[in-house]
């Protein structure tokens, strides 16, 4: 196994202090509407990307030398973060995305100091894009979210903060499961690395989107395979053709992985606003929606809520469902 459980609590040391150390919390109102689970919730979106990944982006170039050029190619967050952690520490960053993206993911990108380049209509566009223009200019180190140890490790340091807070402290009962979204594969490898070690009684499981298997699909068969089209809203985990390494990681790590419907998806994001207050994209509620939805046994699961850049319609449609009557939770849902 490359993923290596002494550089990730190394890494809790390297990462940018404002990445680390997230909100991690029992919510009696969410442990009520989930049919009384003690459910825990870590909270990646209070930094300055809103997500998780600035942790691996930021290890993974702290491993470069100063001043060295990247390239990659993002649905967004990812890019959020390499332009992060690029302009903390002097690095020029380019960034290939769709013509698709997220018009604020894209904005903030800029604003973080990247050169964003329209490449195709889709994510894999988007990759082949940024592979040409690293292999055109082979001073770039070209970045792949999952592939690169170091960007899994970075996220690797939410299994060290997952256990040293897990109920009953350092060495108590923890979770049975957590339940992690999977795009790429960076942050469920990252953290089943860590927890199959310090926790290894604790199942990992994967959400992907019932429109977007690919990682489920690729498991089923022992290797990476492509889906024909990724039909999700989520498009932070809309991946056609996840990479190879990052397949050969979660078949070594990851106990299973579950679907959700892009509705299912939708009610979680309308959870977590009414609960705990947060607004989630897509992609950083499908792990909540896995749980809510029966899809996860356990009676302590716990899950990462990270990303929170939804786009404008999906900020809208979200408005409009907090805007309807709440579901009665006062005894059980599902």
């Amino acid at each position: 196994m490359d993923l290596d459980v002494v550089r990730i609590e190394k890494a809790m040391q390297v990462i940018d202090p404002v990445f680390l150390n997230t909100p991690q919390y029992i919510d009696e109102q969410l442990c009520r509407a989930l049919g009384g689970r003690t459910v825990t919730v870590k909270l990646e979106t209070a930094n300055p990307v809103r997500s998780f990944k600035g942790r691996g982006a930021d290890l993974m170039l702290s491993t470069l030398a100063p001043g060295t050029p990247v390239v990659c190619a993002s649905s967004g967050n990812f890019g959020q973060a390499v332009a992060y952690a690029g302009r903390a520490r002097g690095m020029p960053v380019e960034v290939f995305v769709p013509e698709t993206v997220n018009p604020a993911k894209r904005e903030r990108m800029e604003t973080f100091g990247a050169r964003v380049i329209m490449a195709g209509t889709d994510g894999a566009s988007a990759r082949k894009a940024a592979a040409a223009h690293a292999e055109r200019h082979p001073d770039r180190v070209h970045l792949q979210d999952g592939l690169q140890a170091a960007i899994a490790e970075g996220a690797g340091t939410i299994g060290v903060e997952l256990t040293r807070g897990a109920p009953g402290g350092a060495g108590g009962p923890g979770f049975d499961v957590v339940v992690l979204p999977v795009g790429d594969g960076a942050l469920i490898n990252g953290v089943a690395r860590w927890m199959k070690e310090h926790a290894p009684g604790t199942r990992i499981v994967g959400v992907n989107a019932e429109g977007a298997p690919s990682m489920l699909e690729s498991l089923r068969v022992g290797h990476a395979v492509s889906i024909e089209h990724a039909r999700t809203f989520a498009d932070g985990i809309a991946v056609r053709t996840p990479l190879e390494t990052s397949v050969r990681r979660a078949r070594a790590l990851v106990d299973e992985i579950v679907l959700v419907t892009d509705e299912a998806i939708a009610a979680a994001m309308e959870l977590a606003a009414r609960t705990l207050g947060i607004v989630l994209e897509p992609a950083g509620a499908a792990g909540l929606a896995a749980i809510a939805e029966g899809a996860v046994p356990g009676d302590r699961p716990a899950t990462v809520l990270t990303g929170a850049n939804p786009r404008p319609e999906q900020a809208g449609e979200l408005a409009a469902r907090l805007a309807r009557p709440a579901p009665d939770t006062r005894t059980s849902a599902r």
